[in-house]
């Protein structure tokens, strides 16, 4: 795994931090081991979990700055508070934290026993300024300190695009951005979330397609920046969310 890792992150022009690798290796390995008891992963081999999901998440450093407009390179979100909204096993967060420590993070999901694992993880990984949160993303987002409080939300593979920016775009202040992980293959995800978005306070960015370093895979990273604060009464209940997307 150290191998492809360190061959990956420097095809993607990120220089990883002191022990970072290493706190990768160590990261998936507890992701097999709890695996076994806990469904966390449909990934399993070595190189699946450092390209599928390690390398896939780093992108988001990678290729930040350039759909966000920003200059920094790789270093982009260097300071910013970060909330993975529907976290799930800890990506992107966990990897972003890991490779870029000034992050402040906030790993967000609603199942309990996922999110007292990522707790326990990153208390071994010796990660700090991380919050581990057991809520409903679209409650969690009403309340003071969530609500327009973000410079970047992230989330990967959580929901149709239409419904995650409802889910997600209410947590980042004016100003920021959020950052969604997609196929290349969600031109209509896309186009069928510009009302939502519109109505959110957002504006599109253009898209962003990268190749996962060492195969064949392809990712899209869409960006949003937020423009305006979230209108009152947003996001909804997740029932009509589902049922009546904006």
């Amino acid at each position: 795994m150290r191998e492809i890792l360190t061959e990956g992150l420097s095809q993607m022009g990120i220089t990883p931090p002191g022990g970072a690798v290493e706190q990768l290796e160590r990261y998936a390995q507890m992701l097999t081991e709890k695996n076994q008891v806990m469904n966390l992963t449909a990934i399993t081999t070595t190189e699946g979990i450092a390209r599928l999901h390690f390398l896939d998440s780093a992108a988001v450093l990678a290729y930040g700055a350039a759909v966000s407009r920003k200059d920094g390179g790789a270093r982009w979100l260097a300071g910013k508070s970060v909330i993975d909204v529907g976290t799930g096993a800890g990506f992107p967060g966990v990897v972003i934290r890991i490779l870029e420590p000034s992050v402040e993070l906030t790993l967000l999901d609603s199942l309990g026993k996922r999110v007292d694992w990522l707790r326990e993880s990153c208390e071994a990984l010796s990660l700090s300024q991380v919050r581990c949160l057991h809520a409903r993303a679209e409650e969690q987002a009403l309340l003071p300190g969530f609500r327009d409080s973000f410079d970047v939300a992230v989330s990967r593979a959580v929901a149709s695009l239409p419904l995650l920016c409802e889910l997600c775009l209410p947590y980042v202040k004016p100003g920021g951005v959020f950052l969604a992980l997609k196929s290349v293959d969600s031109d209509a995800e896309i186009a069928a979330a510009a009302s939502a978005i519109k109505r959110l306070g957002g504006e599109l960015l253009p898209p962003l397609d990268y190749p996962i370093p060492g195969g064949e895979v392809s990712h899209r990273l869409t960006a949003i920046r937020k423009v305006s604060h979230t209108p009152k009464g947003l996001p909804r209940k997740w029932s009509r969310i589902k049922k009546e997307p904006l």
